[in-house]
């Protein structure tokens, strides 16, 4: 009990740490208690370490040569500060796995929560590192290149950092929860399928705006203090739903060939 309580406020520092060091605002602190203490709940203190693997890999790369990735933000919904929707995009399906297998321990529901972590880690590497590519990427809709940062546009290093980031869940799921080599492969697979999906859905539903004064296609609302107007995607649909369902069908998925085979 009082390792319990312990741990919790452990989760409650490290997320006012992340505001005070401006990796978090204050609603994404809060996001972050509550994922994390779930996490916890379910997953013990091998899932809040993997939890915990995902969000500093993913602030550093956030925080890499940031003065680089400036132009390229311009265009993003949100810069590398996380509020709660991002929180919750990125890491409550993850916290929903955990609580499904604290009240039935099962593996598809472990299996379910690190994939959704190793294609939000996919998702976030291939964003931060592809970014730095020397050759803007190609937009698969057109297979042209594009300007960095948008949506749906895929990169040599972009690809290769998206492998890495799911490998990077998947082998220290291996090691926290002693998985055989093949789930280690399932949680790799499909968290790299995550980003993927993350992509097509970027490129053919993700909303996308103008702004009428410097001519930018972004994905704020408002830029240059000015709203801007949609001239593509769906209703809701954007970047923090995106991750959400890219990381929850993936999960999904492999949860189906887990039953499967």
């Amino acid at each position: 009990m009082l390792e319990d309580l312990f741990i919790n406020l452990v989760i409650i520092i490290g997320a006012m740490a992340g505001y005070f060091q401006k990796s978090l605002t204050l609603t994404g602190a809060f996001a972050a208690m509550l994922v994390g203490i779930s996490v916890y709940a379910g997953m013990g203190l091998n899932g809040l370490a993997l939890l915990g693997a995902f969000f500093v890999s993913s602030n550093f790369w956030s925080k890499y040569k940031r003065n680089v990735k400036k132009t390229m933000e311009e265009k993003l919904a949100k810069g590398a500060t996380r509020d709660w929707l991002q929180v919750l995009a990125n890491g409550g399906a993850a916290a929903l796995f955990s609580l499904l297998y604290l009240f039935q321990p099962e593996r598809a529901w472990l299996i379910g929560f690190m994939v959704c972590l190793a294609s939000a880690n996919s998702d976030t590497w291939a964003s931060e590192i592809g970014s730095l590519s020397k050759k803007n990427p190609i937009y698969i809709r057109t297979f042209k290149r594009i300007e960095r940062g948008t949506s749906g546009a895929i990169s040599g290093l972009g690809s290769a950092a998206a492998a890495a980031g799911s490998f990077f869940i998947s082998i220290l799921g291996y090691f926290l929860f002693q998985l055989d080599i093949y789930l280690m492969l399932i949680v790799f697979l499909f968290g790299y399928i995550g980003n993927v999906i993350d992509t097509l859905f970027g490129a053919f539903y993700q909303q996308v705006y103008l702004c009428g004064h410097c001519g930018i296609t972004t994905e704020k609302k408002s830029h240059c203090q000015t709203p801007t107007t949609r001239i593509k995607g769906l209703t809701l649909v954007d970047n923090d739903m995106v991750n959400f369902l890219s990381g929850f069908i993936a999960s999904v998925l492999s949860i189906v060939i887990l039953r499967l085979f």
